[in-house]
C-alpha cells in the first residue's frame, strides 16, 4: 500500500492540552468581563441588582464543576471495573474538557464584570444578556455531558463506540476501495544502522509519518519501522532500521509520540483489545455473563470481517514526493487480529454452549467470506471450538451441525 505524504493516514493529531484549553477559555472569559461592561447606549439596568447577579451566577456556576468531576470518577470508575480498565473513551471525551473549561470561563466573565462595573448606576442591559445566554449554553453542555455519561455505562453504547472506533482506523490503515494499491518499489538499500529505544518504559502512541518522511527525504535513506502505535517499547527494543544512509537517531525518535497507555488515534487493535476484555470479564466466574460475551463477539466479527481488515497483511509504505518510498511501517495482519480477538476467548469460553456456538458460527461464517489462504487459521480455531463442543456438549454440536447448510 503506498501512500504520498498528503495522504498517509498515520499523521499526528494534534490534542490541545486540557490545561492549554482551559487557560485559553479563562482568558476569553476575562476579555468579555473587561469589554462588555463598557457598552454604552440603549436600555439599562440597575448596576447592584446586575451585579449581585453575576456575583452569585459566578460562584454558583463553580459547582459545576464538582459536577464534572464527580460525573468523570465516577463514570471511569465504573467502566474499569465494569468493562476494561483499558477503556478511556469518556475520560478523552472533548465534551468532559470543554465543559470545564466553559464553567471556568462563565466564572470569569461574571467576577470580572461585577468588578469592571464598580460604583456605577446602571449599565447596559448587554451585560445580563451576556450572562443569560452563556448561562444557557453552559446548561446545554452539561445536558451533553451527562447524556454521555449515561452513554458511557451502559453496554451497547460503549461496544458501539469501540466498534466504531476501530472501523475508522481499520479503514485508514488498510484501503479497500482500490485507490491504493501496494507499493511496486524494488528491494530497499543496503541496511545502515538499526535503532533501539533509550529511554524508560513506555507505549507508542503515534507515529509523525509527515516529519518522519521529511526527514528521509533530507537523508535519502529508508526507514523500516518495527512498532506500530499500540506496542509497548522496553529499554533497548528494536523500534527501526535506517537504510541507504546515515540518519539521526532523534529523527526518528522526535517522530514517535509515546505515553503510558494505548491511545485510538492510530492503534489499530486497539479495538480488538478492548472488545475482547470485555468478553473474557463477562467470562470470568465472578461475572459469569456469557450474554455479553456474545455480544461482543458480534462486533469482533463485524471487525473481522469487514473489507478494511481483508485487505491486511501489506506494509504501510509511504512515498515522497519523487515517488521512492522513504518510510515502511510494519502492519498487524489478520492473523495478528484473529489471534487478539478470539484466542483468549475460546479458552475462557470452554464452560458456556453459548459463546461456543457464537464463536462456531463466527468462525464458520469468516471462512466462506474470507481469502482462502486464511483458510487454514479458521480452521484451527474452528477444530478447537468444535472440540470443546463435542467434549462438553456433544447434544449442542450435533444439533448445530444438523442446522449448519453443510451439516458439518
Amino acid at each position: 500500500m503506498a501512500s504520498r505524504i498528503s495522504q498517509t493516514p498515520l499523521q499526528r493529531r494534534r490534542r490541545l492540552r486540557a490545561g492549554r484549553t482551559q487557560l485559553l477559555f479563562t482568558l476569553v472569559g476575562l476579555g468579555l468581563g473587561l469589554a462588555v461592561p463598557r457598552v454604552t447606549g440603549g436600555p439599562t439596568a440597575p448596576a447592584r441588582q446586575v451585579t449581585d447577579m453575576l456575583l452569585g451566577l459566578g460562584f454558583g456556576v463553580l459547582g459545576a464543576t464538582a459536577v464534572i468531576f464527580s460525573l468523570l470518577f465516577l463514570v471511569v470508575q465504573w467502566a474499569h471495573t465494569t468493562f476494561t480498565p483499558r477503556l478511556t473513551l469518556f475520560r478523552e471525551a472533548p465534551i468532559v474538557w470543554r465543559t470545564f473549561a466553559f464553567a471556568i470561563s462563565l466564572a470569569a466573565f461574571c467576577i470580572t464584570a461585577a468588578l469592571a462595573i464598580g460604583s456605577r448606576t446602571d449599565v447596559s442591559v448587554a451585560v445580563p444578556v451576556v450572562a443569560g445566554v452563556l448561562l444557557l449554553v453552559m446548561l446545554a453542555l452539561l445536558r451533553t455531558l451527562q447524556l454521555r455519561a449515561f452513554a458511557a455505562i451502559q453496554l451497547a453504547p460503549v461496544l458501539h463506540s469501540i466498534t466504531e472506533r476501530g472501523r475508522i482506523i481499520l479503514d485508514a490503515l488498510y484501503p479497500h476501495d482500490g485507490a491504493s494499491a501496494p507499493a511496486t518499489s524494488g528491494p530497499l538499500p543496503p541496511l545502515y544502522s538499526t535503532l533501539t529505544w533509550p529511554r524508560p518504559l513506555t507505549v507508542l502512541q503515534q507515529v509523525d509519518t509527515v516529519r518522519l518522511l521529511a526527514a528521509a527525504q533530507a537523508a535519502n535513506a529508508v526507514v523500516v519501522l518495527h512498532s506500530l502505535p499500540g506496542d509497548t517499547l522496553p529499554h533497548g527494543a528494536t523500534i527501526a532500521d535506517v537504510h541507504g544512509a546515515q540518519l539521526p537517531a532523534s529523527a526518528v525518535l522526535d517522530a514517535l509520540v509515546t505515553g503510558t497507555e494505548r491511545t485510538f488515534e492510530q492503534d489499530p487493535q486497539l479495538a480488538f483489545r478492548l472488545l475482547a476484555d470485555i468478553a473474557l470479564r463477562a467470562l470470568s466466574a465472578a461475572v459469569n455473563d456469557p450474554a455479553t460475551a456474545v455480544q461482543c463477539l458480534d462486533c469482533l466479527e463485524d471487525l473481522l470481517g469487514g473489507p478494511a481488515a481483508a485487505q491486511s497483511g501489506r506494509p504501510l509504505q509511504v512515498t515522497g514526493p519523487d515517488g521512492a518510498v522513504r518510510v515502511v511501517v510494519e502492519l498487524p495482519g489478520w492473523e495478528d487480529f484473529l489471534r487478539t480477538s478470539l484466542d483468549d476467548v475460546i479458552a475462557a469460553a470452554v464452560n458456556s454452549p453459548m459463546v461456543l456456538l457464537r464463536l462456531r458460527t463466527l468462525l464458520m461464517r469468516l471462512r466462506a467470506e474470507s481469502h482462502p489462504d486464511r483458510d487454514e487459521l479458521l480452521i484451527r480455531r474452528l477444530a478447537w471450538v468444535e472440540g470443546e463442543l463435542g467434549g462438553r456438549f456433544p447434544l449442542l454440536l450435533r444439533e448445530a451441525a444438523g442446522a449448519s447448510p453443510d451439516g458439518g
